[in-house]
C-alpha cells in the first residue's frame, strides 16, 4: 500500500515538474526580451527540477528506505545558484540598457538607481534626505 502511494506521489511529482520545465522553456523560447525571458526559466524551471528531485527523493524512501543526500545537495545547489545568476544577469542587462531608464521613476535622493552609484558618494546619514511618510 505504502509503495502504491509513493508511487503515485512520484508520478504526480515528476509530471507537475515536467510542466513547469516545459512552461519555463516555452517562455524561454517565446517571451521578447532578456529581462522577461529571463524570468521563465529561473522560477519555472527552478520549481521544475525541484519537482523531479523531490519525486526521486520519495521514490529513493519508498524503495530503499535511505535518504539520498545526493538530490539534496543538487536541489540545495540549485536553488542557491538559480537565483543568483539571474540577479547577476539582470544587473548586466540593466548596466548595458542605460537607455531603459528613462522609464524608471525618479530615485530617492538625487541618486540612480543601485545601477551606477559611485562608491564613496555617499552621503552622511544626517545630510540624507528623509523620505515622505506614508500614508
Amino acid at each position: 500500500m505504502i509503495e502504491t502511494l509513493g508511487e503515485l506521489v512520484v508520478s504526480l511529482l515528476i509530471v507537475a515538474g515536467s510542466g513547469f520545465t516545459l512552461v519555463g522553456s516555452i517562455g524561454l523560447v517565446k517571451l521578447p526580451d532578456l529581462m522577461t525571458r529571463l524570468h521563465a526559466p529561473t522560477k519555472a524551471t527552478t520549481a521544475g527540477v525541484g519537482g523531479v528531485l523531490l519525486a526521486s527523493m520519495i521514490h529513493v524512501v519508498v524503495r530503499s528506505g535511505e535518504v539520498s543526500a545526493h538530490e539534496l545537495l543538487i536541489a540545495l545547489f540549485l536553488f542557491l545558484t538559480a537565483p543568483i545568476s539571474a540577479h547577476f544577469l539582470a544587473k548586466a542587462y540593466l548596466h548595458l540598457h542605460r537607455e531603459r531608464e528613462r522609464n524608471f521613476p525618479p530615485a530617492c535622493h538625487g541618486r540612480d538607481w543601485t545601477l551606477l552609484d559611485e562608491p564613496g558618494e555617499e552621503l552622511p546619514r544626517e545630510d540624507r534626505p528623509q523620505p515622505p511618510p506614508r500614508v
